[in-house]
């Protein structure tokens, strides 16, 4: 059986320590390392190393009671949290560490959360129980009111020596959370097997969090944790279908081997074999096209080290060469496949958490900025959430980050890989657009020789929801190879706001109807004429401006909260009450990351040291000083000449254009 296994945490709270004791303990390594010892398996990059931190998901394997594990050790700082998300899409269980000094910290609920949507079935847990000071029942009061009411302690049972009883107070859990097993239990009639069939259910089905305690550094619970992972963790994969599999990672090697990471979803994939893929850079006027590779060598990792294999099957971990173009995120496919048995292959789950700032390359002028360029785009193939983008007219990269952290890394990562010495610009706001009520827009495009026309409806919709499609366009009008055309122009880019030119997000589109010409329409007719229905639609309405929040914990000592509530307020936050605990108290609340994100180094300063602020993103809101950002942009939306609002007419084999507010008076499907 073959199941992925990923480990997660907040930073520093123990789990590349727990990672290695894990592989020491199933011989998957022959020397137990440290991380302050800069030795540890996975954190194998010497930035890692060096800074005693994970920046890249690395995977570790190993065999345990006949069952393939392989176990994905993911960032645990705050910036690094696009490639935690990526790990998880393909994780079949998760454990979460927690230390038992520091309990449930931001980072912890950002994670818990992640794969509380994703799906994922999690385990916990509470590592550094060897501390002075740690409170067990402290610590589940802790995870219970912060993470969830369905965590349970197993810590006493499931024990080998007992035959793996299950202890009263985990019997009565259960029981209360289903029906047919609380009138079994009152009736006295238990049963130990049909018990813990439903704790696997239940934990598969994300119903319950088992969690136990414990001491990684000093290998105390790592043995019991594994032996009840494995006893209460199944897969089920098909292995005799047509290969699918899912990308989750791209590297370059030094010689610009594209390595191409990727968990097998269903059936097996072997050396030679061709595989398909969905690239929007190869999507042509029927949306359907693929791209097309062959298989030239297929590696499963264990940390930095490989080997070959010639197949691998549906549950497993593998790395391939021979693929191009795909993407993280891209599902790849048997070329044999049949279109109905992929149509429906989609994520219903991509929360996708992104860069809320970015940073200007800055570089010795005399370098060639094309060369660099291509250095970042490199990068930007292994780490999509950089958005690498070049501006011609200023001559300028900038990148997409999380924070000064991961400028910081991606400095060494440059000098390290590239030779290259750069420095970064101040960290600049990354803000975005929506609307305030529902829309219609309209576009038509028809130069001579060229047709298309898109009449859609644009509704805003809840907060950090991003971009949704839908068409209730009748068939007879518009076919449906044709809609799908619609559709795929919607999420090919980023489009732009009327405010200052930023992204627009949280809206609705629906495909109202639209036209199209037998013998005129072609390759980039419907492109046209979508972008200029959307565009359009949103000039007609109120734009809101909205900037991205943190939420933000506080601890200092109480000498100072008169400092830090006024500081609060001065920032545009907000606040929960504030909770004592004798000298020292923590304050909750929620704030800007364009007023909030200089603010640790300030607290650092007043508080001697002594006071700290931890950070989670809490997506985008409405910004707090539009006016001062949309003068200092000053964005002319008439003078962009990318997104235009007017439409293309025909008329006695003569184009003319129709301004924005008189384009309803010419379309063809009014």
């Amino acid at each position: 059986m073959n199941k992925t296994i990923g480990i997660l945490a907040h930073v520093d709270a123990g789990k590349t320590t727990f990672c290695e004791q894990i592989l020491y303990y199933t011989k998957s390594i022959r020397k137990l390392g440290r991380v302050d010892h800069k030795n540890t398996f996975l954190d194998s990059h010497s930035i890692e190393k060096s800074r005693g931190i994970t920046i890249f998901s690395n995977q570790g394997n190993f065999t345990y009671k006949g069952s393939k594990y392989y176990l994905i050790d993911t960032p645990g700082h705050m910036d690094f949290s696009p490639e935690m998300e990526r790990a998880i899409k393909i994780m079949d269980y998760a454990i979460v560490i927690v230390s038992g000094v520091e309990s449930v910290q931001s980072h912890t609920k950002t994670v818990f959360r992640l794969l509380n949507e994703y799906k994922i079935p999690t385990f916990i847990f509470i590592n550094k129980m060897d501390r002075i000071g740690t409170d067990k029942d402290k610590i589940i009061e802790d995870l219970k009111s912060k993470l969830s009411e369905n965590i349970i302690d197993i810590s006493n049972s499931f024990n080998e020596k007992y035959d793996y009883d299950l202890d009263n107070n985990l019997i009565e859990f259960i029981a209360e959370r289903d029906a047919n097993l609380c009138e079994r239990y009152l009736d006295e009639r238990y049963e130990k097997e049909l018990w813990i069939y439903s704790i696997k259910e239940m934990i598969k089905d994300g119903e319950i969090y088992p969690c136990s305690f414990g001491s990684a550094l000093n290998n105390i619970g790592i043995e019991e944790l594994l032996d009840k992972v494995h006893m209460l963790t199944y897969t089920n994969y098909d292995k005799n279908s047509e290969f699918i599999g899912k990308v989750y990672k791209v590297i370059n090697e030094k010689n610009k081997k594209r390595i191409t990471y990727i968990k097998a979803l269903r059936g097996n994939l072997s050396v030679k074999d061709e595989i398909k893929y969905r690239s929007l850079m190869d999507v042509n006027h029927d949306g359907h096209e693929y791209a097309y590779d062959k298989i030239n060598q297929i590696r499963i990792y264990n940390g930095e080290k490989f080997t070959t294999e010639n197949t691998v099957s549906a549950g497993q971990l593998f790395a391939v060469t021979g693929i191009n173009n795909a993407v993280s995120g891209n599902y790849v496919f048997s070329n044999t496949i049949k279109e109905c048995d992929i149509e429906h292959i989609t994520d219903e789950i991509n929360v996708e958490i992104n860069a809320n700032m970015k940073s200007k390359v800055i570089f010795d002028k005399s370098l060639n900025i094309n060369e660099i360029y291509s250095y970042f785009k490199i990068l930007d193939s292994e780490e999509p959430s950089l958005c690498v983008s070049y501006n011609e007219k200023l001559k300028e990269i900038s990148v997409h980050v999380m924070g000064k952290i991961q400028l910081e890394i991606l400095k060494e990562v440059v000098k390290s890989r590239f030779n290259l010495d750069i420095e970064f610009g101040p960290c600049e706001i990354l803000y975005k657009e929506t609307i305030s009520k529902a829309t219609k827009g309209c576009g038509h495009f028809e130069p001579l020789g060229h047709y298309a026309e898109v009449y859609l409806k644009i509704e805003p919709t809840k907060r950090n929801s991003g971009i949704s499609f839908d068409s209730v366009a009748l068939v007879d009008d518009l076919s449906i190879g044709n809609q799908n055309l619609v559709k795929t122009h919607i999420f090919e880019r980023e489009h732009r706001g009327i405010l200052g030119g930023y992204p627009i997000t949280d809206i609705k589109i629906t495909l109202l109807d639209g036209r199209a010409h037998n013998k005129h329409t072609s390759g980039g007719d419907f492109r046209e004429a979508t972008f200029r229905a959307l565009r359009q639609g949103i000039e007609k309405v109120e734009n809101i401006l909205l900037e991205p929040y943190y939420k933000f914990k506080i601890e200092i000592n109480i000498d100072y909260i008169g400092r830090v509530l006024s500081d609060i307020q001065k920032m545009s936050g907000e606040f929960e009450e504030p909770q004592v605990f004798e000298d020292r108290v923590i304050i909750n609340g929620r704030g800007p990351v364009s007023t909030f994100m200089n603010y640790s180094m300030e607290i650092m300063l007043f508080s001697k040291g002594s006071g700290s602020i931890s950070y989670i993103n809490d997506g985008y809101d409405v910004c707090h000083n539009t006016e001062v950002v949309l003068e200092k942009i000053n964005y002319n939306k008439n003078a962009d000449m990318d997104y235009t609002s007017s439409s293309i007419f025909c008329s006695k084999g003569q184009a003319y254009s129709v301004d924005a507010d008189k384009v309803e008076e010419y379309m063809h499907c009014l």
